[in-house]
């Protein structure tokens, strides 16, 4: 299982104006990343980076698969909300989803595996270490969060780094072979590969346990036969 370590908040300098604005200025100032017009505040996909929405389930499981290539602090970041978790991949990473699953004899499985990718939006987790409103006393931590990421509202698992170099941690296809070892060990994020082999695995074994437990219900409840 990897080890959970409370991952470096990036600072602000000044405080913002409360409520979405200060998130919306955190995101674009700070990292970079564009953000979609409205409220509540949404990171446009596709730009700086693609998404990887599985169970959370699973992608606890496929964290902890993952070692110290992932481990918070070290790894790429990640996102928890409404029971779904949400891994941060390289841009273009969605295109390659599928292409990607059929070369690891995923596709003809239905997997609750989907890739957001250009012209996609994703919640934007309140910034780790914002100082809303002027009081630097407040500044906010992520919510305490059950594993399946039930409260709802998107909070950060392990947040993006500080700097406008947060991409560079990203799971990409071309980093295959260049990042992590092959136990899981290095001290980059896992490739692409990698981790969609690893999520697709997880998912699969959750829903085979779920349909097992379903199956032992109902034959729980169904008389006994003689013949």
């Amino acid at each position: 299982m990897a080890r959970t370590v409370t991952p470096a908040a990036p600072l602000l300098r000044r405080p913002l104006p409360p409520g979405d604005d200060a998130v919306r200025l955190w995101y674009e100032n700070a990292l970079g990343w564009p953000t979609a017009p409205g409220a509540p505040v949404r990171l446009a996909t596709g730009v700086r980076f693609d998404v990887l929405d599985v169970p959370a389930e699973a992608g606890h499981a496929a964290l902890g698969q993952l070692g110290r290539s992932a481990a918070p602090g070290r790894g790429f970041p990640v996102a928890l909300g409404g029971g779904r978790m949400r891994l941060l991949v390289a841009a273009g990473s969605a295109e390659e989803l599928p292409g990607l699953l059929e070369w690891l004899d995923w596709g003809s499985l239905e997997l609750d595996l989907v890739a957001i990718g250009a012209g996609g939006l994703m919640d934007a987790p309140r910034p780790p270490g914002a100082v809303v409103g002027g009081d630097a006393g407040s500044a906010a931590r992520p919510s305490p969060l059950d594993r399946g990421g039930s409260q709802g509202v998107a909070v950060w698992l392990r947040p993006p780094g500080p700097g406008r170099g947060a991409e560079a941690s990203l799971p990409t296809l071309s980093a295959m072979g260049t990042r992590g070892g092959a136990r899981g060990d290095g001290d980059g994020p896992p490739d692409l590969v990698r981790l969609v082999n690893t999520v697709a695995t997880q998912i699969h074994r959750v829903r085979l346990r779920r349909a097992g437990a379903t199956a032992a219900v109902r034959a729980d409840g169904q008389p006994l036969a003689f013949s």
